[in-house]
């Protein structure tokens, strides 16, 4: 069983996610460096494709939440950072994470930004996971 309690409020605005979550005491904290689109020599994949980055992103997430002894399940939050100020890109991005993310769907922040650090990169996902020990 998960570390992780989503929150949510009738005395809030309907949204597709979660407005908080909740962490187990004692539950470790994991905290991920923003998955990136990167094929495994290196190069960004899916060049101009948005949700084919984002899609990317959420694979390579998986393998990192794996190597911290975390799944999926056990995230706490999301920041989706997508290179764009035109909504429809921002939206193509969040709807390849939140389905990966299913019925838990975690608290998170979507922002277009300017630029993100590789070359041709047009999504990032940071996320926060929490998980029991012992």
């Amino acid at each position: 069983m998960s570390a992780v309690r989503l929150v949510r409020s009738e005395a809030l605005a309907a949204a597709p996610y979660a407005f908080a979550s909740r962490v187990d005491a004692g539950a470790e904290l994991i905290f991920l460096a923003g998955a990136c689109p990167l094929a495994d020599d290196g190069s960004t994949v899916a060049v101009g494709d948005v949700a084919g980055q984002a899609q990317r992103c959420v694979e390579t997430m998986l393998v990192a939440l794996d190597a911290a002894g975390a799944a999926l399940a056990d995230v706490a939050s999301t920041r989706v950072l997508v290179a764009s100020s035109d909504r429809r890109d921002l939206v193509a991005a969040w709807d390849v994470v939140r389905a990966a993310f299913g019925d838990h769907d975690v608290p998170s922040t979507l922002m277009g930004v300017a630029v993100l650090g590789y070359e041709d990169q047009l999504v990032e996902i940071e996320a926060v996971a929490a998980v029991r020990r012992g």
